[in-house]
């Protein structure tokens, strides 16, 4: 799957049930990347309705043969943000390219891995994808530009909410609001994962948090504050991860206790993590049973959530 490219411009922690496709975004870019970006731009099949392909594949050459580093993140971020997309394997399965100017953020996707066209990897990715152009660079509009016989990136972006604005026998724009993206993510049509449940308390004082936090984290907490299910402190299910709950997680193969605790409480030593970490924001309002696929230390780990030991509300404790 492919978005139309205009040079090397036009070219990004999930959560999801554990049949469904998983894709996590990240900006760090090795050589390995790019000769892997090189194979499949050579691929006819990928290269189909990309402007400029050839242009494109030499640039990344350049990129190569002017410097030894073993990584290239700053060649490939400069004029846009550039992210390698991942499956729930970390293999890498495709690009993405968000260029911003002014208001609006351009889009360019590329699923490049033909071998696993037809798994909605797509749509898993223009999805992280919105997250990091709304959540994180604050676009006011993402939009994309396709060429009208590209059916499977028609599909893909019509599946995800986008609206067609304008068209000609050579291109179709489609186009996403801040606002309609922001109401389809409470309304939960854009996830494939469980519903969580946060309480008001935490919320308002989770609101508050992210404005002075920063990280990729912080995106993945701010983005599931917006789309939790709000409930009052009583009535939250005694069984679900709340702010300054015990849990006993299934970490892979490992088994771990974690406390759920604000920044200023966190010491992950003694098994306190911050809410604005790779677990804490993982965790956050999912319920006993619940399983969910997270990036942690640059890898894909699956957790489930075996047992809440303690929960704040359920023991009567509304002042933590």
């Amino acid at each position: 799957m492919a978005v139309a490219m205009k040079g090397f411009h036009s070219l990004q922690m999930s959560v999801v049930k554990m049949n469904k496709p998983f894709i996590s975004l990240c900006p760090e870019i090795t050589r390995a990347h790019a000769l892997t970006l090189m194979e499949w731009l050579e691929d006819e099949r990928v290269t189909r309705y990309l402007s400029d392909s050839r242009h494109v594949s030499r640039s990344i050459e350049q990129a190569i043969d002017r410097t030894q580093l073993p990584i290239l993140t700053h060649l490939f971020n400069r004029g846009g943000r550039f992210f390698m997309a991942y499956d729930r394997h970390d293999d890498p399965v495709g690009f993405v390219r968000l260029i911003k100017t002014g208001a609006d953020c351009e889009i360019v996707l590329v699923i490049g891995d033909s071998a696993k066209w037809g798994q909605n990897l797509g749509s898993r990715t223009i999805s992280e994808s919105m997250k990091l152009a709304f959540l994180d660079m604050r676009a006011e509009k993402l939009i994309a530009k396709i060429h009208p016989d590209n059916v499977r990136s028609l599909k893909a972006f019509l599946r995800s909410g986008f609206q067609l604005e304008s068209e000609s026998p050579a291109l179709k724009l489609f186009a996403m609001t801040a606002g309609n993206y922001l109401q389809l993510l409470r309304k939960g049509a854009l996830s494939d994962s469980a519903g969580i449940f946060i309480t008001e308390i935490d919320k308002s004082r989770l609101e508050s948090l992210i404005l002075f936090e920063q990280g990729p984290a912080v995106i993945d907490l701010e983005h599931e504050l917006e789309r939790a299910i709000i409930v009052k402190p009583e009535k939250v299910a005694r069984n679900v991860v709340t702010m300054n709950s015990r849990t006993l997680l299934q970490l892979d193969d490992e088994e771990l206790e974690v406390a759920l605790v604000y920044p200023e409480d966190a010491d992950s030593g003694a098994g306190k993590h911050s809410v604005c970490s790779e677990i804490g924001a993982a965790i956050l309002g999912y319920q006993e049973g619940d399983s969910i696929d997270w990036r942690i230390s640059d890898r894909t780990r699956r957790i489930q959530i075996r047992k809440v030991l303690y929960q704040p509300e359920s023991a009567g404790d509304f002042h933590l």
